[in-house]
């Protein structure tokens, strides 16, 4: 097992960006609930406390015996986390008389302390907390100080153990990789060797030790991670891997015979199936979103079952299920609220009777992406926009035709095929066109018009967990409407959506 850095969740909104960050240097770190901590072993080099939207002043608050690591391992509170050593050791955290959220300089660092070396006085720092500490246990001493907050980060004296009011993992803290490394390469002494190349050598040891001779179904998607997945298992265990890809008939115009030939050159063991009837059939007057992805979640588990039990003697289910999907499933104070369900994570009918093997659980989308280089699969596969398991499904706002996929098929084909024409693909993180359960008076020649209005999007994300509205040019845009406008019959309306995320999701359902 690589050496490691545990991350314990508190449930803020940055958890994911800190060990994204720790992956970065080429470091295995792991997120785990405050309240589900995995043993620890001799591979746990250091552990990282996270922020919370909670206070620590909050009774039913996040809580944590700490004694298990302080002065055991090297730890680093984050937030919240150090507001919550600064309490459970003898100090007071009170509200803010000026809270703090954005932006802010340090105006004291102390250079001699390992955790601030090289970060710079005037160094951006991102803050987001409404408590303040007002009073340090006598055996903690200040490191860092803003101009309104006189403990932006301390040290507990003689012990590698710190916290730093501030958020290092944001893009916004100016040196905020350089503290985490600090903290995980000079004080945890991480060696730094977790890379893609060391993970695809690993991995596909671990598959061939433990999928042996059987044989594995594994549903593609045309997508990264299926993609990736398919490849990896398809290095351990060859002709033995059988993947399965599914026309739902809610996939991008031409997209099912467009991925069926660009992986006949990958070497990969692949039948195609339509079965665009059946999910038409079961979508028939669905116009709840979560409805919607139910049905086609059911169907593609009937379809898949059905092909798979064509081949005889599969024993496992590959899945390209990666890390953001697993940590988005778990909550850290029990279910939390549903935004949407996912379509990566969930249970299978028992009758398929497969063990499930995801050779990617534990990367990031852009870890994925790396990997993929390493395995040198085409670059049209790895710098592909995500799109939504549901597919068009969830991007058809109300229920679901035949008619309506075409339209936005062709929607959506001038929208993709003009970014890429303008050399914008490759700037955009994901882009879609959604197709608007309203009409709109319109005039086409000198004839009125009533018809159908689509949505563009385009965000640019780091992983999705957050996004911003693409800035495309006016002139682009202008081109694209005009486009869609003249060569969709039905569509009289196009406008662009100038949502961040949050508080709207990428997708509108």
């Amino acid at each position: 097992m690589a050496e490691q850095i545990l991350i314990l969740d508190f449930g803020s909104q940055y958890t994911q960006l800190i060990a994204r960050r720790v992956r970065e240097l080429n470091v295995y770190c792991e997120i785990h609930p405050f309240n589900n901590i995995p043993p620890i072993t001799d591979d746990i080099k250091g552990v990282i406390l996270s922020g919370s939207p909670c206070s620590v002043r909050d009774a039913g608050s996040p809580d944590l015996d700490l004694s298990q690591f302080r002065g055991k391992l090297p730890l680093l509170g984050v937030c919240y986390g150090a507001q919550l050593m600064a309490q459970k050791f003898g100090g007071n955290v009170l509200p803010s008389e000026i809270r703090e959220y954005g932006r802010a300089k340090l105006n004291h660092v102390d250079m001699h302390s390992d955790l601030m070396k090289e970060i710079n006085l005037g160094s951006q720092v991102w803050m987001s907390h409404g408590d303040t500490i007002s009073d340090l246990p006598a055996d903690f001493e200040v490191i860092a100080s803003t101009p309104s907050v006189k403990v932006a980060a301390f040290k507990i004296q003689n012990e590698d153990t710190y916290g730093i009011q501030f958020h290092p993992e944001v893009t916004h803290s100016t040196e905020g990789k350089e503290l985490l490394r600090n903290f995980v390469v000079h004080i945890a002494g991480c060696s730094q060797d977790w890379t893609p190349d060391v993970f695809v050598e690993s991995t596909i040891t671990e598959l061939k030790e433990k999928l042996g001779n059987d044989k594995v179904v594994l549903g593609l998607s045309g997508g990264v991670d299926s993609s990736v997945a398919a490849v990896l298992i398809h290095k351990a265990i060859g002709e033995n891997l059988h993947c399965i890809f599914v026309d739902n008939g809610l996939l991008r115009k031409n997209e099912f015979e467009s991925v069926l030939e660009s992986y006949k050159g990958m070497g990969l063991n692949v039948k195609g199936v339509n079965a665009k009837d059946q999910f038409y059939k079961a979508l028939e007057g669905i116009s709840d979103p979560e409805g919607k992805r139910k049905a086609i979640g059911r169907v593609f588990i009937e379809v898949f079952d059905q092909e798979a039990q064509k081949i005889q003697g599969v024993k496992w289910l590959g899945q390209g299920t990666i890390y953001p999907d697993i940590i988005e499933s778990v909550s850290v104070n029990g279910p939390s609220a549903t935004i949407k369900s996912h379509h990566n994570v969930g249970g299978l009918p028992d009758k398929m009777n497969l063990k499930v093997v995801e050779p990617l659980n534990t990367l990031f989308k852009d870890g994925v992406r790396l990997v993929g280089k390493t395995l040198e699969i085409d670059q049209n596969i790895l710098g592909r926009h995500p799109f939504p398991g549901p597919g068009l499904g969830i991007r058809i706002l109300g229920d679901i035709t035949a008619e309506k996929v075409a339209i936005l098929q062709e929607v959506d084909y001038i929208f993709i095929n003009g970014l890429k024409e303008a050399g914008l693909y490759d700037d955009v993180w994901q882009a879609g066109a959604m197709l608007l359960p309203v009409q709109s008076v319109g005039v086409m020649g000198d004839e009125r018009t009533y018809e159908k209005v689509v949505a563009l999007r385009a965000v640019s994300s780091v992983d999705g967990m957050t996004a911003d509205w693409c800035n495309l040019p006016y002139e682009f845009l202008q081109d694209v409407s005009n486009k869609i406008i003249n060569q969709v019959k039905g569509v009289n309306r196009v406008v662009y959506d100038i949502s961040s995320k949050p508080p709207a999701t990428i997708e509108w359902e």
